[in-house]
């Protein structure tokens, strides 16, 4: 598996047969409250070609309306069961409403939506391709569901939220140590790094680096892979490997 950061909370992941998309936004004004701090590393028509949509939940920084609304109505989007007439009317045309627990074949891809927590309806996913299982969180807070996911899976690369505001959307320093020791993940891929407040009262110092000084000093040895718009990482065996991404 191959997964592709183009920004923000939106990656790439690639099998040998399947592509799909997670929480695409494409925008780069942001919000009347956040800007976003860099263009995401591919355009909307860039992406076209994919054979599925993973939609945690339906905040601005995670549905990109003409994105959604571009798609092939054969290409399915998978969103929380709760969402789906929000989806539709964000354009999206083929949505598949998902609860926790529920699995889809997606492609080659078995995806399962997991329980998640947030300021929104949500779910996370997890995507078993090509022998890797990749667990995406979406925007959520460290909650107990989280070892129930890393009793049920073997949890290869999760990509989580790692940072947060001083109202905070989504896990913190702290909280991503606690969700990496009760995932058990070999990797960790940080997300929703692509938007800041606009206010500087809102903004504190957690960070990327934080959060690996937490979980080195916690005794927890998983890789932390922290990847720039555009940057890849490769699964082979048991070695990953970071670069940029040439497509």
């Amino acid at each position: 598996m191959r997964i592709t950061m183009i920004g923000h909370s939106t990656l790439l992941l690639e099998g040998a047969e399947t592509r799909l998309i997670t929480d695409p936004y494409f925008g780069t004004f942001g919000h009347v409250a956040y800007f976003r701090l860099r263009p995401p590393a591919f355009k909307r028509e860039d992406l076209s070609d994919i054979d599925g949509v993973l939609v945690s939940h339906s905040h601005w920084d995670h549905t990109d309306r003409k994105f959604l609304s571009s798609l092939d109505t054969s290409i399915p989007v998978l969103a929380p069961k709760w969402t789906s007439t929000v989806l539709k009317l964000k354009g999206a045309r083929t949505v598949v409403p998902m609860t926790p627990w529920q699995c889809r074949a997606v492609g080659a891809a078995n995806i399962t939506a997991v329980p998640a927590t947030h300021l929104a309806r949500t779910v996370g996913y997890v995507i078993e391709l090509d022998g890797v299982c990749a667990y995406f969180a979406g925007d959520t807070y460290h909650r107990p569901f989280m070892a129930e996911i890393g009793r049920r899976f073997n949890i290869d690369v999760a990509m989580m939220p790692v940072t947060t505001f001083r109202i905070p959307p989504t896990m913190g320093e702290r909280g991503a140590v606690a969700a990496a020791r009760d995932l058990h993940p070999t990797t960790v891929i940080p997300i929703h790094l692509g938007i800041q407040p606009r206010s500087p009262l809102l903004r504190n110092s957690q960070s990327v680096q934080g959060f690996e000084r937490r979980l080195r000093a916690a005794g927890i040895e998983t890789e932390v892979v922290h990847l720039r718009e555009g940057e890849h990482w490769d699964s082979a065996g048991e070695s990953a490997s970071r670069a940029v991404a040439t497509g």
